[in-house]
């Protein structure tokens, strides 16, 4: 073994080198007290806090020069002291404590990575890409935009990109937390770190290196275990003023006692080591265990404070409901339905909007559509164009009340009776004349009402439903679900005053599409994004991004963010019991500096292993099979248990 592999191995292992060196120095130094070798003894105790205690001096000395005055600089004091009075047992036994205590410390803490890890694990070490009519393996860093990548059965996607060629079963774990495997073919979206269990396809990549999905996440986890939260703060602002007021007041009772080793102990317990480590360790915890199930939640701030919220705010479209709108019925007023269909489908043939799609769907395959001749989109009511001549207006009851049209007795009879049903009226008028009515529908999501239940068991007091549909689609919905208030017919803005108004009455979560949603979403005091696997916007912009669309994440995630908060105060409060114990202890003389420092570091220990019961949390996540996007593609799909883990 080289020089460089002695001091590589010492870097790794440092703290339990010499926390193993000291200890055995100390068993040396207690059997030659006992064997009646009292100078041997005293230089063994000695020897022991010398070599345990550089490490700890040089890290005091350090923080000093940044003007930190922390623990290490404590007992470093505390020891000089102890052995200048000759208690070497005492110097030694805290040099001990505190050494051993801070190797657990390492050990636990790096226990709460492992989320982390293991997605840093997934990342995939080749590519196989066809270059030159070849295929030829080059590191994933090295894949270009546009080049096809070729996956095997059982391999790492290496890249993101668009599926050109072939079938797979791909488990995307790494992205959306959920084992299951999903079907993926030609047109669909791939992530690298998803693993292809069965099939063969070929990639078109869209993205490679650290721009993709998995690369992103994996960063924003890492730069959000290292943010600190509030609570954490404002700790830390504390510890700035209580560590001098602590050796302020050793020296007050030295000089009142005249007892140099009451002093000392005084100083030692007194380090606020479990409260400073009460708060980090359940918010490095705590996001590891989300990044585990695919929920990026993006620094400790957003996730102390999402265990406070109280009132949530959903988008209809796409959040509670899938976002797959159908053109259930067509009611032709003049003409016929597929004539109907067919002007509508021309108006909407340049729009974005899910309305529009939705009838561009309805058009039979095979029937040319022509470009309109004019097209203008009017936000949150319709689209306004024109064909053959004429113009067309496709849109809700805001643009007919903005126009000033007026529907017949029996037209009207007839919408209110699809929107009871919860269905969403859209108008086709041409030259200023009513043509149809097509009713789109929108399925709602299965979960979505185990959801509502869920957010109440979870200590949510209202759930309220945003949504720029209909007032009787709406309430329909709502009612269907249990949703305790809704808002309809909200444009965009109309939702961001609908947030403020929500914020006067509790902690605000907007849960939307993160794109759509993204004003509504900022102006809460929590945006929850969901869907967010492949969608730069809701990734970059979210305060918590669910990377699946799975409503339980939402749940999941608030369940989490009060547990979380729930531990901080529960190490903050018992970090401060067992200090105002040890000082009155020691002021009583029931304390030693021995014992002292070994309830101190167990302290320490108990908050890490507190705050590491998060590890295991899973929110009510539990065995359940999904084949949904199999059994939409009709394609049956292979049925697995997923376990995210026990509550």
């Amino acid at each position: 073994m080289t020089l460089a592999d002695l001091r590589k191995f010492y870097r790794k292992n440092g703290k339990l080198i010499v926390t193993v060196i000291s200890g055995a120095l100390l068993v040396a130094a207690f059997a030659a007290g006992k064997l009646q070798y009292e100078q041997l003894s005293s230089a063994l105790w000695i020897l022991a806090a010398v070599i345990g205690g550089f490490g700890i001096a040089k890290s005091a000395v350090i923080q000093l020069r940044y003007k930190v005055l922390g623990i290490q600089a404590l007992v470093t004091i505390a020891s000089i002291g102890a052995i200048l009075i000759g208690e070497y047992w005492e110097a030694a036994v805290v040099i001990f404590l505190f050494t051993f205590g801070g190797y657990l410390e390492a050990l636990t803490l790096d226990r709460t990575r492992n989320a982390l890890r293991s997605l840093m694990s997934l990342a995939p070490t080749t590519a196989s890409v066809r270059r030159d009519g070849k295929i030829v393996t080059v590191d994933p860093q090295e894949v270009r935009p546009g080049e096809i990548v070729i996956v095997r059965p059982g391999e790492k996607l290496p890249v993101d990109g668009i599926v050109l060629k072939g079938e797979a079963q791909v488990n995307q774990a790494s992205i959306t937390g959920e084992s299951v495997p999903v079907s993926k073919g030609p047109g669909e979206q791939v992530f690298s770190g998803t693993v292809n269990e069965v099939g063969f396809i070929e990639i078109e990549t869209r993205r490679s290196g650290e721009d993709t999905t998995l690369a992103r996440i994996i960063s924003l986890v890492e730069e959000a275990q290292e943010q600190r939260a509030p609570t954490q703060q404002l700790i830390e602002r504390f510890a700035k003023y209580y560590t001098p007021a602590i050796i302020v007041l050793a020296i007050g009772v030295f000089l009142l006692t005249r007892d140099p080793l009451v002093a000392l102990t005084l100083l030692v317990i007194s380090c606020p080591g479990a409260l400073v480590i009460s708060t980090p360790i359940a918010v490095v915890t705590g996001i590891g265990n989300a990044a585990g199930r695919g929920v990026l939640i993006k620094g400790g701030a957003h996730l102390e404070r999402a265990g406070r919220i109280n009132i949530v705010a959903m988008d209809k479209t796409g959040t509670l409901t899938k976002g797959e709108l159908e053109v259930v019925n067509v009611r032709a007023f003049k003409g016929t339905a597929d004539e109907a269909v067919f002007k509508a489908a021309v108006a909407e043939k340049m729009s974005e909007h899910h309305l529009g799609r939705a009838v561009l769907k309805k058009v039979p395959q095979g029937v040319a559509l022509p470009d309109p001749e004019d097209f203008k989109v009017l936000p949150g009511r319709g689209v306004i164009a024109r064909h053959g001549g004429r113009s067309l207006t496709v849109g809700n009851r805001r643009l007919l009340a903005e126009t000033g049209f007026s529907l017949t007795a029996v037209a009207e009879a007839y919408v209110q009776g699809e929107e009871e049903r919860g269905s969403t009226a859209v108008f086709l008028i041409e030259e200023g004349e009513l043509l149809a009515v097509i009713s789109l529908a929108d399925t709602v999501r299965e979960e979505a009402k185990d959801l509502i239940s869920r957010l109440k068991q979870a200590g949510v007091k209202k759930v309220v439903m945003l949504t720029g549909d209909n007032e009787r689609t709406a309430r329909a919905i709502a009612g269907r679900l249990g949703i305790d208030e809704y808002r309809a017919e909200l444009l965009p803005e109309n939702k961001v005053e609908a947030i403020k108004e929500l914020k006067k009455h509790g902690v605000v979560a907007m849960v939307g599409d993160g794109i759509n949603d993204a004003p509504a979403m900022a102006a809460a005091d929590i945006g929850i994004a969901m869907g967010a696997a492949g969608t730069d916007v809701a990734i970059e912009t979210a305060d918590i991004a669910l990377m699946s669309d799975r409503l339980d994440r939402i749940a999941y995630t608030i369940g989490l963010s009060r547990k979380t908060l729930g531990i901080i105060m529960q190490n903050t409060a018992f970090s401060l019991l067992v200090v105002l114990l040890l000082v009155a202890g020691v002021l009583l003389k029931v304390v030693v500096l021995a014992s002292g420092m070994f309830i101190h570091e167990a302290s320490i220990f108990i908050v890490i292993l507190n705050g590491m019961r998060l590890i295991r949390y899973g929110g009510g996540l539990s065995w359940r099979t999904d084949t949904r996007k199999d059994k939409e593609k009709g394609k049956g799909g292979t049925e697995r248990p997923v376990q995210p883990g026990p509550a």
